[in-house]
Protein backbone atom coordinates (compact mmCIF):
# COMPACT_ATOMS: atom_id res chain seq x y z
CA UNK A 1 0.00 0.00 0.00
CA UNK A 2 2.54 2.32 0.87
CA UNK A 3 4.22 2.53 -2.91
CA UNK A 4 0.78 3.54 -4.23
CA UNK A 5 0.70 7.59 -4.83
CA UNK A 6 -2.00 9.20 -3.19
CA UNK A 7 -2.72 5.76 -1.25
CA UNK A 8 0.14 6.28 0.72
CA UNK A 9 -0.80 8.93 2.00
CA UNK A 10 -4.29 8.00 2.79
CA UNK A 11 -3.46 5.32 4.40
CA UNK A 12 -0.84 6.68 6.62
CA UNK A 13 -2.64 9.37 7.74
CA UNK A 14 -5.47 7.13 8.35
CA UNK A 15 -3.20 4.46 10.49
CA UNK A 16 -1.97 7.79 12.59
CA UNK A 17 -5.80 8.80 13.55
CA UNK A 18 -6.67 5.74 14.63
CA UNK A 19 -3.66 5.30 16.35
CA UNK A 20 -4.12 8.29 17.99
CA UNK A 21 -7.61 7.29 19.27
CA UNK A 22 -6.56 4.04 20.34
CA UNK A 23 -4.48 5.82 22.72
CA UNK A 24 -7.65 7.36 25.11
CA UNK A 25 -9.13 4.99 27.77
CA UNK A 26 -11.38 2.45 26.65
CA UNK A 27 -15.51 3.51 26.80
CA UNK A 28 -14.25 6.93 25.53
CA UNK A 29 -13.54 6.75 22.23
CA UNK A 30 -16.60 4.77 20.09
CA UNK A 31 -18.26 5.30 16.51
CA UNK A 32 -21.71 6.64 16.52
CA UNK A 33 -24.00 8.79 13.99
CA UNK A 34 -24.57 12.50 14.38
CA UNK A 35 -27.40 14.56 12.56
CA UNK A 36 -24.66 16.30 10.12
CA UNK A 37 -24.86 18.85 8.05
CA UNK A 38 -28.29 19.06 8.50
CA UNK A 39 -31.49 17.99 10.12
CA UNK A 40 -32.26 14.64 8.78
CA UNK A 41 -28.88 13.43 7.65
CA UNK A 42 -26.34 11.55 9.44
CA UNK A 43 -22.61 11.60 9.58
CA UNK A 44 -20.36 8.78 11.24
CA UNK A 45 -18.26 9.98 14.09
CA UNK A 46 -15.93 9.28 16.68
CA UNK A 47 -16.51 10.45 20.11
CA UNK A 48 -13.26 11.69 21.44
CA UNK A 49 -14.55 12.35 24.92
CA UNK A 50 -17.47 13.03 27.09
CA UNK A 51 -18.15 16.10 29.70
CA UNK A 52 -20.33 18.01 32.40
CA UNK A 53 -21.47 21.16 30.62
CA UNK A 54 -21.70 23.76 34.13
CA UNK A 55 -24.22 25.76 32.06
CA UNK A 56 -26.81 23.79 30.79
CA UNK A 57 -26.04 20.50 33.22
CA UNK A 58 -26.19 18.68 30.42
CA UNK A 59 -24.09 15.21 29.63
CA UNK A 60 -21.93 16.39 26.17
CA UNK A 61 -20.01 14.64 23.50
CA UNK A 62 -17.08 15.45 21.71
CA UNK A 63 -17.58 13.94 18.53
CA UNK A 64 -14.82 14.01 15.45
CA UNK A 65 -16.76 14.18 12.05
CA UNK A 66 -14.02 12.76 9.76
CA UNK A 67 -14.31 13.71 6.30
CA UNK A 68 -13.82 11.31 3.34
CA UNK A 69 -11.97 10.57 1.50
CA UNK A 70 -8.88 11.51 3.74
CA UNK A 71 -10.19 11.24 7.40
CA UNK A 72 -7.20 13.60 9.10
CA UNK A 73 -9.35 16.26 8.38
CA UNK A 74 -13.07 17.20 9.79
CA UNK A 75 -15.27 18.76 12.07
CA UNK A 76 -15.40 19.36 16.05
CA UNK A 77 -18.79 18.80 17.11
CA UNK A 78 -20.19 19.19 20.90
CA UNK A 79 -23.33 16.75 21.07
CA UNK A 80 -25.94 16.43 23.79
CA UNK A 81 -24.64 12.61 24.89
CA UNK A 82 -28.61 12.16 24.22
CA UNK A 83 -28.51 13.10 20.49
CA UNK A 84 -25.34 11.20 19.95
CA UNK A 85 -26.74 7.56 17.95
CA UNK A 86 -24.48 4.21 19.12
CA UNK A 87 -23.63 2.05 16.03
CA UNK A 88 -21.76 -1.95 16.97
CA UNK A 89 -18.75 -0.32 14.37
CA UNK A 90 -15.41 -0.73 14.95
CA UNK A 91 -12.91 1.86 14.35
CA UNK A 92 -11.17 0.13 11.58
CA UNK A 93 -14.53 -0.43 10.05
CA UNK A 94 -15.62 3.41 10.13
CA UNK A 95 -12.15 4.41 9.30
CA UNK A 96 -12.47 1.82 5.97
CA UNK A 97 -15.98 3.14 5.17
CA UNK A 98 -15.00 6.67 5.18
CA UNK A 99 -11.44 6.39 2.85
CA UNK A 100 -13.54 4.53 0.55
CA UNK A 101 -15.96 6.79 0.20
CA UNK A 102 -18.71 4.09 1.77
CA UNK A 103 -17.75 2.10 -1.35
CA UNK A 104 -16.22 -0.69 1.63
CA UNK A 105 -19.12 -0.72 4.31
CA UNK A 106 -20.77 -3.34 6.76
CA UNK A 107 -23.29 -4.96 4.68
CA UNK A 108 -25.70 -3.99 7.77
CA UNK A 109 -25.29 -1.14 10.15
CA UNK A 110 -26.11 -1.35 13.80
CA UNK A 111 -28.22 1.58 15.90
Amino acid sequence: MSRIPLVDILYSASKQVIGALQQKPSGTQRVVLVEFPRPGMQAIGLVTRTFHDAASGMEMAAVFVPTSPNPTSGYLELVPLKDVVPTEMTMDQAMTMIVSGGAIAPDKMTK
